[in-house]
């Protein structure tokens, strides 16, 4: 029921009392809002990357700008790279690069504790260059 701003009353409204709009926009196209499940899982993971990594604030904001802190997508799989679908997790570890060495290291960057796990590991060996491709993203928040 749709209350009238004339008359007060309540009315039904039909589908054919909505005007029909065009649109050039494709459905591929339309930014879809997050499930209120998206949500919790984005609030809770990032939850997870602030506490683990409170000692290491740049790896924070590499989690952001890498996924989002995003560690699983809606559907529960892992969360891949857009430009690179061999990055997985909250912190986009590429399996081409470190697949072999994580699971012999015995780091599961399926799970947000070993992806996270593992990034702490890189960033001891390497510090943040495993994630350049993104400091434009991140690097300004590199202490001066």
């Amino acid at each position: 029921m749709v209350l009238s701003t004339v008359t007060g009353v309540a009315s039904p409204i039909t589908v054919k009392d909505t005007p029909k709009v065009e649109s050039s926009i494709t459905e591929s196209e339309v930014v879809k809002q997050p499930s209120r499940k998206d949500i919790e899982n984005m609030l809770s993971t990032e939850q997870y990357v602030r506490q683990y990594f409170k000692d290491i604030p740049i790896m924070v904001q590499i989690a952001k700008c890498e996924s989002h802190f995003r560690q699983l997508d809606s559907d529960g799989e892992i969360h891949r790279g857009v430009e690179n679908n061999q990055d997985v997790g909250v912190m986009q570890i590429n399996e081409h690069y470190h697949l072999d060495r994580s699971v012999a290291e015995k780091y599961d960057i399926y799970t947000i504790q070993g992806n996270t796990a593992y990034a702490r590991q890189l960033y001891e060996d390497k510090g943040t260059q495993p994630w350049n491709s993104s400091k434009a993203c991140w690097g300004k928040y590199l202490p001066k």
